[in-house]
Formats: structure tokens, sequence, C-alpha cells
């Protein structure tokens, strides 16, 4: 132990000397030898910190929490939890099976005995979709003059998951953009539909298609192109084709169907993202996401797959909406049973919200500040 005042201010003053002093003043080196060297005080290195434990805090602490339909949330849960890879998640998703609701509030308890929250780092967006119901023809006239197209024969997608083209000597090349498929004519068209809404049911994913004899049949995801998903709402806005608070899908779909043709055309091929189709019977259920289960509405989110896994129980806190119109806050239970082009990152989620034109009219408002929580089991 150090202790103050036991060394004299003589030697005090020696020692500050000494430590001023340079080589040259302690005189001439001998020949042949080197100038003395000052040793260098290295700093131990400091110990390496580990990172901080995500913080958890009690799901009656989340923002929102205690005006949710607690019941609602366990019940769209409990049908799609088995999805869930995590072996914790997997033995509550198993108790949550075997417990009956039999009043009010016995979902809330189960969820608060059963998980804690983490937050999710930072701040992202919120976005919605949903599963729309479109007019088709079987032949085309002025007004459904865009094919649906299915999935090309010479479309093939690599081990690495790149989209290609095989051409017929057998080489393959990047499977052409939106532009350039649109320019080729279709040889079997799977239908015929207003080229807006056709450009709208590719972006949405999956949707329904209503014949002029009434015959309703599902036109499912079969493949794309490969190409980046583009939005064009922002760019719509710069160009001020559309008001900046006013983007939502009702205003884009709408301009788009005022301005059909070569001016409407230009806009859609802003993305040159391009979906192909496959139709199914309608059996009224509702479209299936990428993990494979019926996307519950308003309780399902699609997520960015690098960042969350299929089965995840989320809470989401949506606020401060950038479209006029929209509902002032999204906070709920929902599960990570999707995912899209367009959702990238840890904090991004889009919610799905139905089916049907009061689904999109809400879905088309959603752009919404987001903050996410993991539910963890305890």
């Amino acid at each position: 132990m150090r202790r103050a005042g036991w060394v004299s201010v003589t030697a005090l003053a020696a020692l500050s000397l000494a430590a001023c002093a340079t080589p040259q003043e302690h005189g001439p080196n001998p020949p042949g030898y080197p100038s003395p060297q000052r040793p260098t005080a290295k700093p131990p290195p400091r110990p390496s910190r580990p990172p901080e434990p995500p913080r958890r805090i009690e799901l009656s602490a989340l923002p929102g929490w205690a005006l949710e339909d607690h019941d609602a949330g366990f019940a769209a849960w409990r049908v799609t939890c088995g999805v869930a890879r995590d072996p914790g998640m997997a033995a509550l998703c198993t108790r949550a099976r075997s417990v009956s609701i039999v009043a009010p509030g016995d979902g809330r308890v189960f969820l608060e005995r059963a998980f804690v929250a983490e937050r999710v780092p930072g701040e992202g967006v919120l976005t919605a979709y949903f599963a729309p119901v479109y007019p088709a023809r079987r032949r085309p006239d002025a007004e459904f003059s865009a094919p649906v197209r299915p999935k090309p024969a010479d479309l093939v997608v690599a081990a690495g998951g790149e989209v290609l083209r095989v051409k017929p000597d057998g080489t393959a090349e990047a499977y052409p953009d939106r532009t350039a498929i649109e320019a080729a004519p279709e040889v079997a068209p799977l239908a015929w539909m207003r080229p807006e809404e056709l450009f709208f049911l590719q972006v949405q994913g999956s949707g329904v298609l209503v014949f002029e004899e009434g015959r309703r049949l599902k036109a499912l995801y079969a493949a794309h192109n490969g190409r980046p998903f583009a939005g064009i709402a922002n760019p719509m806005r710069d160009r001020g084709l559309l008001a900046r608070d006013n983007t939502s899908g009702d205003a884009i779909r709408a301009w788009l169907a005022g301005h059909r043709g070569p001016e409407a055309d230009e806009v859609m091929r802003l993305n040159p993202r391009y979906a192909f189709f496959r139709l199914a019977p309608d059996d009224g259920k509702p479209p299936q996401g990428a993990a494979g289960l019926p996307l519950p509405a308003g309780r399902a989110v699609a997520v960015d797959p690098t960042a969350h896994t299929y089965g995840e129980l989320l809470w989401i806190d949506g606020e401060a909406p950038l479209l006029a119109g929209a509902f002032p806050a999204y906070r709920r239970l929902v599960t990570a049973l999707d995912t899209g082009g367009a959702i990238k990152g840890e904090v991004r989620a889009d919610l799905y919200l139905g089916q049907g034109d009061a689904a999109g009219a809400e879905a088309g408002r959603v752009r919404h500040t987001l903050s996410m929580w993991r539910l963890v089991p305890r």
C-alpha cells in the first residue's frame, strides 16, 4: 500500500530532475554501444467484458399490454406455435395446447406465467399486407389486358438461390426484369387482369380471382424472377404524383388505374421484381405463409428470416404513422410466420390483416415507427 507523506521534498525534487533528463544529458556513450532507449510502459490489456444479456421485463410492462385482447392473442399463437423449433417454445406450445381456456383472462394468465419479454434493439418500420380479391377474365380486352403468367419452364433456382434463365443452348443467365418479361408475349396465361391489380397481386404474393361466370380461384405464388423488390410509393411521391402523406395502397392503385397505359406501366416498371402464379380452388382458408401455415388475420407478421425464426412470438408497438387516415397505433401479440422481398432487418415487420377490400384499405395506410420485443420462455 502506498502511503502519503513518506517521501521527503528533497527526494521528490531529485526524482523530478531525473525524470526530466534526456540521454544526451548523461554524457556521450562509449564507442560501439547503442544509444540507450527509454523503456516504454505498455498499459496492461483491459479484460474483455462479455456482452450484457438483453434486459428482460415482465409482459405487464410492455407498452399497451393492458389493452390487448390476450385471449385472442393466445388462441392465435396456440394454433400456430407448432412451427417453432426452439425447445423451450416447443415445450410451452405443448403445454398451451393441453390447457382449456374456460374464463376470460385465462390467456393472459398463461402468457404472463410462461414468458418474459426481451427488447429487440433499435427502431424500424411496420407495414401491412393483405390477400386481395380481384376480378379476372378468361380472355383479354382493353381493360383486362395483363396476363397472369405461370412459372416459366426456363426459370431455375441455383443452389445459392440465384434465379436463372436456361437458354436453348444450355447456358444460363440472370432472369430478365419486369420490363423484359412484360415485353414478351405469354402463350399460356392463367387469366387476364387489370394491370394495376396484377401489380398489387404480385406485391401481396397471393389472392383470389373472381371470373366472369362467378368462379373463384386462388392465385398462389409460384416463383419470382430474382430481381430486388423496389417500392413505387416513394418515387411517386418524389415525382409529385401523390401527396407526401397520401402514398397509401388505395391512392397508388387509383393513380395507376387513372393513368392506365404507358404512363402507369413506366411507374410500375420501377419495381424490377416480377411474380409468377399458379391457380388452385378457393377453399375459403387464409393464405399460407412461408412457414407453411395459414396466416391468422391481425396476428401474423412477415419478418426477415436471417434475423428471426418462424414461430417466434413477438410484441409489436407501431406508432407515429406517416400516412393520412391510418390507425394511430398497432400494439399486439403476433407470430413470425412469413417473409417478403422488402422485409429486411431485425426491427422490421409486415402485419397480415386479412382478405378483401377492407383489409386492403387498412393495410395500405400502415407505415408506422416500430419497436419490437421477443417473448421468451422463463
